[in-house]
């Protein structure tokens, strides 16, 4: 059983003591936030706040939208180095890993011999033969270093710590923080290393926003408290301010990016979740591509469009009184000014357009409106830049 039961959630916060934490990671950041009044989850056994006392959800939101927001986050990168890394990691992930040029990064999905998704997150080439996996929350390192038995490749925890900024300024702050300067070529998933006041960042043109934005590594050499101090002061003319998950959470979903273990899991294969476009089934052998070959190629995810409530994240989705699925994600959209959330069904059937009832966060059912996702932005054209205009707030 969750946690939440869609009233109370159960949070982390600080507290004086010690002990029976002693599997849980600060990221560097932390001593920062903590004034701040954090409240975090636990994600890949690491403190990522999903709000602050000093800030509101929507208020967040907004800073994301027509500003700039930075998130310390959880991810956990793992470092392949050797050899045979990319032998590894093609078989491991169902995309043609050996496309990924040095310099850049591509989105890699591992599944089960029988199809099922283990996890995803952003693997970056940072050289021939030294890779990272910035992964979500999920258990792949024991997967990974099962599958490596006889090949020269060390895999390896090289405790770095992942933080975003994301925003329609974003890339004005990273320019300044650099000298004034962009790095070049620095295009959608492109890795760099830049100058942050004296130290040399690995950054990337990647977020979970869609939103104009990159991502820094913080390595363990790194004086963290400089490079905060360095990133603010070129990040305050343009509004940078920490935030939360919970407002990244609702852009996440206008965006259709799918969370690892709640909009699929074990239970789903690529397909079944619509990210078919990330299995190459015509590389060489890799873990699942029997299965995945004779799996249905018709997606069971959909967005839901509610104008009268907001979808709670575990409440069924019926149609005729008969529970057909369920409620994956939920949350009200300020820019959208409804509620939005993604459901997966049983089965396949449902279409675009089609009308269902849904378990609302007031206890209450309300009618939806299946949609495709993106809710909007189809084409995926701000986070490449390409589309400019900033929302006004309401």
């Amino acid at each position: 059983m969750n946690s939440s039961d869609g009233k109370t959630r159960d949070l982390v916060s600080s507290i004086p003591g010690a002990g029976w934490d002693y599997s849980l990671s600060r990221h560097p950041y932390h001593e920062i936030e903590r004034p701040m009044g954090p409240r975090y989850c636990v994600y890949n056994r690491r403190h990522m706040a999903c709000c602050f006392d000093t800030k509101s959800t929507e208020d967040s939101y907004w800073l994301l939208r027509q500003k700039a927001a930075l998130l310390n986050t959880g991810e956990f990168p793992l470092q392949f180095d050797g050899p045979d890394a990319e032998r590894l990691l093609d078989k491991l992930f169902t995309k043609d890993i050996t496309r990924i040029k040095v310099g850049r990064c591509g989105y890699g999905i591992a599944c089960y011999e029988d199809g099922g998704l283990i996890v995803d997150g952003i693997l970056l080439r940072l050289s021939e033969e030294k890779f990272w996996y910035a992964q979500a929350d999920g258990d792949f390192y024991s997967w990974a270093r099962a599958h490596a038995a006889g090949l020269d490749v060390q895999i390896s925890d090289p405790r770095v710590y992942v933080s975003q900024v994301q925003g329609p300024n974003s890339l004005k702050i990273l320019a300044a923080a650099n000298g004034g300067n962009l790095p070049e070529p620095f295009g959608y998933f492109a890795i760099a290393r830049v100058n942050f006041g004296g130290q040399e960042l690995v950054i990337s043109r990647t977020g979970y926003t869609n939103e104009l934005g990159f991502e820094f590594y913080t390595e363990p050499h790194h004086d963290a408290n400089a490079i905060w101090q360095h990133l603010q002061e070129a990040g305050e003319p343009y509004g940078l301010e920490i935030f939360g998950l919970d407002a990244m959470n609702i852009r996440r979903i206008e965006a259709g990016i799918l969370n690892a273990g709640s909009d699929f899991d074990h239970t789903t294969t690529p397909y079944d979740v619509g990210l078919g476009r990330f299995v190459d089934a015509d590389k060489g052998d890799f873990i699942g591509k029997a299965s995945l070959a004779a799996a249905a190629k018709v997606s069971r995810l959909f967005g839901v469009r509610c104008t009268t409530g907001e979808p709670l994240i575990g409440a069924p989705v019926t149609l005729n009184d008969t529970v057909i699925g369920t409620v994956t994600a939920g949350a009200t959209s300020p820019f959208l000014g409804y509620g939005i959330g993604i459901v997966r069904f049983t089965n396949t059937g449902q279409v675009s357009g089609n009308s269902v009832s849904i378990g609302c966060s007031d206890g209450s059912i309300h009618e939806g409106e299946l949609v495709d996702m993106p809710f909007y932005d189809q084409l995926a054209e701000i986070p490449r830049g390409k589309r400019i205009d900033i929302p006004e707030r309401t």
